[in-house]
């Protein structure tokens, strides 16, 4: 799933090459992508795009004041085409493709969503504050005003809440997924299940150093990729994510999973819970 450093680069990325250009047309090729009917999704078409922009995990073009606003859940992905078919898209519920903005020069972008779990969304509104999401968005976590008196009163309020899911509940802190969440609590060394508003002082700013860290450094080595080259950065650089039965690159002990029903988290025993590997629920009622 796209997180905020990758949102980020994209959204740079199609600020760069759509500035300036004109929306000529919008084929919908998953109408059950389009959550949204006023405006129309033509209200776009003729309009001059002013710029892209990221909302947490959102992506947001704006023409002429007018917003595509854009979700890309677990498997969706915007793919940029020098030029695109002249022939429009056949709707097709089997089709990878959503959407396709054509631009005035016969260049433009799909708008793809791999699988067959169908949850990408795209909103045209006049406020990005209209998309539902983006309006109960906490406070994102790379802004000079997240400070650590910030995210303290974050955690104290989520209580006995553990870190994995405060971490990544968009409507807590904005732009952090399952795969960053990992990330940032092995850079903390600390575990997934423990308790948010239970952190000493000192572990309040580790935490807190951690997400600054490994969030900034994303968005810096991404920043000025394209987009076909943002996923493979992604994956080269996660330490525990992904990984299950590597080795950490900090300890070189085993990398562990948790699974949920439709989810998974990957931590490293040494490094995080005392060398005690966690409890995976689903494999102990597989063994019961």
């Amino acid at each position: 799933m796209p997180e905020l450093p990758e949102v980020e680069a994209l959204a740079l990325d199609l600020k760069g090459r759509l500035d300036g250009h004109a929306i000529a047309k919008i084929h919908v090729a998953q109408f059950s992508a389009l959550k949204t009917f006023d405006p129309p999704l033509s209200a776009l078409e003729g309009t001059l795009v002013d710029d892209v922009t990221r909302h947490g995990k959102f992506l947001d073009i704006e023409a002429s004041g007018t917003h595509l606003v854009l979700h890309l859940a677990r498997a969706g992905w915007v793919r940029w085409r020098d030029e695109v078919p002249t022939i429009p898209p056949k709707p097709s519920p089997k089709s990878t493709l959503a959407l396709r903005v054509v631009l005035d020069d016969q260049s433009g972008l799909d708008v793809t969503e791999a699988g067959t779990r169908k949850s990408l969304a795209a909103y045209v509104v006049r406020d990005p504050h209209d998309v539902p999401g983006i309006a109960s968005l906490g406070p994102d976590p790379l802004t000079d005003d997240f400070t650590v008196e910030r995210f303290r009163e974050i955690l104290e309020r989520e209580g006995g809440k553990q870190l994995k899911g405060v971490l990544r509940h968009q409507g807590t802190i904005a732009g952090i997924g399952n795969a960053y969440s990992d990330e940032i609590l092995h850079a903390a060394r600390m575990s997934p299940f423990k308790a948010a508003g239970k952190l000493t002082d000192d572990e309040l700013h580790v935490l807190y150093d951690a997400l600054r860290v490994t969030l900034g450094g994303a968005v810096d080595r991404s920043r000025g990729l394209a987009a076909s080259e943002l996923k493979g950065e992604k994956k080269s650089n996660l330490a525990v994510h992904g990984r299950t039965g590597q080795p950490c690159p900090v300890c070189g002990d085993t990398v562990r999973e948790v699974s949920f029903a439709d989810s998974s988290l990957q931590y490293c025993p040494t490094c995080q819970t005392g060398g005690k590997p966690l409890a995976d629920r689903r494999m102990s009622r597989l063994l019961k």
